[in-house]
């Protein structure tokens, strides 16, 4: 996955046009309560300012790789300054960012002892710029988008988003390859047709005009998703359960995070749409670039502050990660750990030479049918004598490494046996999937996964999207 995160002068050109603002840390001890009130003392120990808001996301965009603009508006105040020098120092181009005089700059500043926040203020304005600064804004947003492979639009109400930048980037919308919308309220954007708009649950739940999102059926969400926001794609992040991405009429995709403590989490939704935003630019298909976004934002939220993730991380994480497969000696230990906590376990498998749409979609279904996702795959001996001679495209290492990245798989193991019977037995999973045009009479793993006592179920099949015609489409075109 990490050949679409590519950096230097071959990144993507992105602008960001939104909110900016400064998040303020201020961190200490706390042992004692003041005598005035029963309020905790904290004694500071430092302080730090790094960018917030659209200002985070442009941070992010930059540190995995892309050439990133940034069109704001802040104040001509010391605030402001600061700001400005921190995004400079991040490889951030400032050169349309507006200073209007008379505005303060919004800050939050939080109080940490520990890993615990104490408090957050916030200062600064949330009125919309005037008119004459809102036409200078969007004077600066039309020249910064001149020949951009992607503008991302960060919306979070603090006023400089006003109608007149609103109605320019609407004007230009047809010049952007892509157009990803951040904002608490979608349904603005609606009329600028955006490729991804990534709203919360909270949000997503607004934008529909319901109290809550049905999360037993978010699949049922979609048309309305889409059609209030005016989206090609939605991308709705649960926090702690990951997100769904909604793209036309493919099968929902769902992605599965590291959850981290509240407090470890404050622009990993930044961080998130700067990965989905550089990875889409490249070419990644939007499955790869939510995966890519998981992946990102899981690295961000185990760190405290406004953290930033950059593309080494992000490429060390997708090598890395989850892909090492296990021993079966390991997998029946783990499992047995996981049973004992009350969780369902999913087992499948399969050669899975060359990654595609069929087998992401499958695997992510798997997924979601239970709480632990097994992957046994073939080795390579194992795929020569299944598939013939020329086989397998890619070795197992390279094949394990890649499902690896799928947040939905949670283990792998390699097995060199014809069928997966021995490590069913050994693993005795509750539920057995297959993709594909099978019927559970043809496969051999069938009748044991009734002796353990599990269920075989086959999932959805997506025409045209096999291995072999894949391999043959691409020899073909050769």
């Amino acid at each position: 996955m990490e050949h679409w995160i590519s950096g230097g002068q071959d990144g993507p050109r992105v602008v960001v046009v939104g909110d900016a603002l400064l998040d303020g840390w201020m961190t200490g001890r706390c042992d004692r309560l003041c005598r005035e009130a029963p309020a905790p003392v904290v004694d500071v120990v430092a302080e730090t300012f790094v960018p917030g808001g659209a200002g985070n996301t442009a941070v992010n965009l930059a540190a995995l790789g892309a050439r990133t603009s940034l069109v704001t508006a802040v104040g001509d105040d010391d605030a402001g300054e600061r700001l400005l020098d921190t995004l400079r120092a991040a490889g951030v181009d400032v050169r349309h960012v507006l200073r209007v005089p008379g505005r303060k700059t919004t800050t939050k500043r939080r109080i940490v002892a520990g890993d615990q926040v104490m408090l957050r203020f916030d200062d600064g304005e949330s009125r919309p710029l005037p008119d004459d600064d809102a036409a200078r804004l969007s004077d600066l947003a039309a020249f910064a988008i001149r020949e951009c492979d992607a503008v991302v639009v960060c919306d979070y109400g603090t006023g400089v988003l006003a109608e007149p930048v609103r109605r320019e980037l609407v004007r230009l919308r047809d010049r952007v390859p892509l157009v990803v919308v951040d904002a608490h309220e979608a349904g603005r954007w609606r009329e600028l047709r955006p490729d991804v708009v990534t709203p919360n649950a909270a949000e997503a739940a607004r934008l529909i005009d319901v109290p809550a999102l049905d999360r037993g059926d978010l699949d049922g969400h979609r048309a309305a998703l889409r059609g209030a926001s005016g989206a090609a794609a939605v991308v709705v992040t649960l926090d702690r359960d990951g997100a769904v991405l909604f793209d036309g009429d493919a099968p929902m995709h769902r992605t599965h995070a590291h959850p981290a403590p509240d407090n470890f989490t404050a622009g990993a939704g930044d961080t998130f749409v700067a990965a989905l935003t550089v990875a889409a630019a490249q070419g990644a298909p939007l499955a790869a670039a939510v995966e890519m976004a998981q992946a990102a934002a899981d690295i961000v939220v185990h760190r405290p502050g406004t953290a930033v993730c950059s593309r080494a991380e992000l490429v060390e994480r997708l090598d890395g990660g989850p892909s090492a497969a296990v021993s079966v000696d390991e997998l029946v230990r783990l499992v047995a750990e996981h049973r004992a906590a009350g969780r369902r376990i999913v087992f499948t498998n399969g050669c899975f030479d060359v990654l595609h749409r069929g087998h992401v979609a499958y695997l992510d279904q798997a997924k979601r049918l239970g709480d632990v996702l097994i992957v046994a795959v073939n080795s390579d001996r194992g795929v020569a004598r299944l598939k013939g001679p020329g086989r397998p495209v890619n070795p197992v290492a390279d094949r394990v490494a890649v499902l690896g990245g799928l947040s939905c798989v949670d283990y792998l193991v390699v097995f060199d046996e014809d069928t997966a019977v021995d490590l069913i037995r050994a693993v005795r999973p509750d539920l057995y999937v297959k993709g594909g045009d099978y019927s559970p009479d043809m496969l051999a793993e069938s009748e044991v996964v009734r002796e353990v006592g599990g269920e075989v179920r086959i999932l959805d099949y997506l025409a045209d999207h096999s291995t072999s015609a894949v391999i043959d489409r691409i020899r073909t075109t050769a």
